[in-house]
């Protein structure tokens, strides 16, 4: 694919970020060449097909650069998220001992307080000097390598692993052709050409860019902790490259819409603007139409195992939609992608599924406006984890196919839009009935003075946890939310949130910091 884009679109650039608080950009052209010299240097230090590489360096073009010259080589890019903290990254190459490590040079101080990373063979750093480790730089110095390693629709290219907050990492495959299929669903569902300019603050979505032609300008931040950046470089860079197109967390964009907001600026260039990964409410959607009041403001609904599936735009949504929102309908997520089959099952998470034949798995289908588990099958879905460790909990088969278990309760209504519900395990079930958080918290977000809200049982008693302004009306609030039967509502100065994308509720968390 990147082949396909040099041909056509060579000198044209291909990635933008920026070192040193400099500004520089890499052509498709350039990116080939490079990439090719990086996968002649890989195989002159022993790397081989079939090998991990372990890639600790944030979005830049040499993350790209590394990526397709492992892919060119047939190894096996393994990526993990060092924020999670040094036993997590222990965990994770314990289950899979990388064979090189290629990682800019702060990461490497992780090697003094994690041995595994300590008894990787190869390592290389990425500018900078770090002793007993090999210069990235030296890739100037080998002749670019034009073959390519031959491989098939199942030929791992990408390892990466959830977070292991409940226990331990999943590790997650992705074959060639899981990617290929992916990308496929990304472009018809993002709309990506050739010759457009996006935003990228995504990993994933900036291969998928890659292999349709699409340029990716890189944010000036720091994208590991997205609901803190400073929105004046990411500004500035919208105002020199004219984004047509951006996909972010909603955090990342609230940072964005909130400073827009208050110095009365104008996103003008934004055809599209999507954001997922987390939650997405409609206070939101309103905040970024007002700042870019021509742009499709669109919610993507996805998971590391199955991105995307549903997406919907907010000028789709209708106020008999946002009133359905507000009296405890849910939050909702769309119409299912194309490429997706999604069903919803009777609850049962927390128990393994046994395979299914046709009829029953029918039987077990909940109608329209019945909620349940949220599970899907496509060919952009992960049909299975490394070694089969976390298949039992989260995969099922009907006939042949492998079905993925999101672990997200919901429904779809009468026009087979889905409506999420929220997590399964966090749904409350006492004396008083079933009660969903998204429910709860969708509806109290579109409070004024509400930042964020999260639904937990503690005790018996149902309360929900508010973010938000001293001045709020608690009272006025609870009145409002009098169908979910609240026993109390407490302000909090800060619910504790994911630490990839800073949107999601972490609930265990919120749980412990709530009965100290």
């Amino acid at each position: 694919m990147l082949l396909t884009q040099v041909e056509e679109r060579g000198p044209e650039r291909a990635i933008v970020d920026t070192v040193r608080g400099g500004e520089r950009s890499l052509s498709f052209e350039e990116l080939e060449l490079h990439s090719r010299a990086a996968a002649a240097m890989f195989a002159a230090d022993g790397l081989r097909a079939g090998d991990h590489a372990l890639i600790l360096q944030p979005m830049s073009a040499e993350l790209y650069v590394t990526l397709l010259g492992l892919f060119r080589l047939g190894a096996i890019a393994m990526v993990l998220d060092p924020s999670a903290g040094p036993k997590h990254v222990q965990r994770c190459c314990t289950i899979q001992p990388p064979k090189a490590l290629i990682a800019a040079k702060r990461a490497h101080l992780l090697r003094l307080r994690i041995s595994a990373l300590r008894k990787i063979p190869l390592k290389y750093s990425i500018r900078g000097r770090v002793p007993f480790t090999l210069r990235w730089d030296r890739l100037i110095k080998f002749q670019p390598d034009a073959s390519m390693h031959t491989c098939d629709l199942d030929t791992p290219a990408l390892l990466t692993f959830t977070s292991g907050s409940t226990g331990q990492p999943k590790a997650a495959v992705r074959a060639h052709g899981l990617l290929l299929a992916q990308r496929t669903a990304l472009k018809e569902a993002l709309g990506l050409e050739g010759g457009q300019v996006d935003l990228t603050t995504l990993p994933i979505f900036l291969l998928a860019n890659l292999a349709s032609g699409v340029c990716s300008i890189i944010p000036d931040a720091d994208l590991r902790h997205p609901g803190q950046i400073d929105p004046a470089p990411v500004l500035q860079q919208i105002e020199t490259h004219k984004p047509q197109s951006t996909v972010a967390s909603p955090a990342f964009l609230e940072q964005l819409a909130d400073h827009c907001i208050a110095n009365n600026i104008t996103l003008s260039s934004f055809q599209r603007i999507f954001t997922g990964g987390a939650p997405v409410f409609p206070k939101l959607m309103r905040k970024l139409k007002q700042v870019a009041p021509q742009s499709q403001i669109i919610a993507v609904y996805g998971s590391t195992e199955a991105e995307p599936i549903a997406h919907i735009g907010f000028d789709e949504m209708t106020e008999a939609d946002f009133a359905a929102m507000q009296s405890g309908k849910g939050l909702l997520a769309g119409l299912p992608v194309a490429q997706i089959n999604l069903k919803i099952l009777r609850q049962q998470w927390g128990r393994p599924i046994a395979d299914y034949s046709e009829s029953n798995f029918a039987k077990d289908c909940q109608l329209a406006n019945q909620p349940g588990e949220i599970v899907v099958h496509g060919d952009h879905v992960l049909r299975g984890y490394l070694n089969g460790i976390g298949d039992q909990e989260t995969k099922f088969r009907v006939g042949p196919r492998v079905w993925h278990r999101t672990g997200d309760a919901g429904y779809l209504d009468d026009r087979g839009r889905l409506w999420l519900l929220g997590r399964c395990e966090a749904r409350i079930e006492d004396d008083r009935g079933e009660l969903y958080p998204f429910a709860v918290e969708c509806a109290a977000q579109e409070h004024p003075a509400v930042r964020r809200a999260a639904l937990v049982a503690i005790g018996g008693q149902r309360i929900l946890a508010i973010e938000g302004s001293e001045e709020m009306n608690i009272g006025e609030l609870q009145k409002s939310l009098a169908w979910a039967q609240l026993d109390s509502i407490r302000r909090l100065k800060r619910i504790p949130v994911d630490k990839r994308h800073n949107a999601k509720v972490d609930y265990p968390e919120l749980r412990r910091l709530m009965e100290r």
